[in-house]
């Protein structure tokens, strides 16, 4: 299967630490300028959700590439939930700064348990046109390794992944 060449591996163990919400409902989020953003607005579109905060340099390193692919991408939308801050009008310059132009969302835990785990930062989960989980990657992560992961899983999009987000591999 050519989706596995992607998988560093396949971790069972995280099945059921998705959020029965992120699977069945998907999430809602409502971004620093007040719009809500749900998974089901993006039926038919590959959904990134980026988990990041200010002081992550790998986080910092990976955003070019994610700004790259919202910008040029329609079949893609990328929304950045920001972790580990202490104050909001800091992160609002600090994505300016960096003309972050994808919807930011303040984070906590509540609003990443409704993704999934995310045990360090940066983690970025992957959503199937169809709305499924599909991917997801603890680390940085690169515009190849994900546009790779669509191409090659764009005709045949599961529905349903049995196996789960297979994790993605930094290209």
């Amino acid at each position: 299967m050519k989706m596995i060449r992607y998988s560093v591996t396949f971790l069972l163990c995280l099945l059921p630490l998705l959020s029965s919400a992120a699977q069945a409902q998907g999430f809602s989020f409502k971004d620093t300028a007040g719009k809500i953003h749900s998974l089901s607005d993006y039926r038919g579109k590959w959904v990134l959700v980026n988990f990041w905060a200010t002081w992550c340099p790998p986080c910092l390193e990976e955003i070019p590439d994610l700004v790259s692919l919202y910008e040029s991408r329609k079949d893609v939308m990328v929304i950045g939930i920001v972790m580990d801050y202490r104050n909001p009008k800091t992160v609002l310059k600090f994505v300016d700064s960096l003309a972050i132009s994808y919807p930011i969302v303040f984070g906590n835990k509540s609003i990443a348990a409704q993704v999934g785990p995310v045990s360090m930062l940066p983690t970025t989960y992957l959503f199937s046109p169809a709305g499924r989980p599909a991917a997801y990657k603890v680390g940085i992560i690169s515009r190849k390794s994900l546009e790779d992961f669509m191409q090659e899983n764009s005709a045949n999009v599961p529905r349903n992944n049995p196996g789960g987000p297979v994790q993605l591999k930094h290209k």
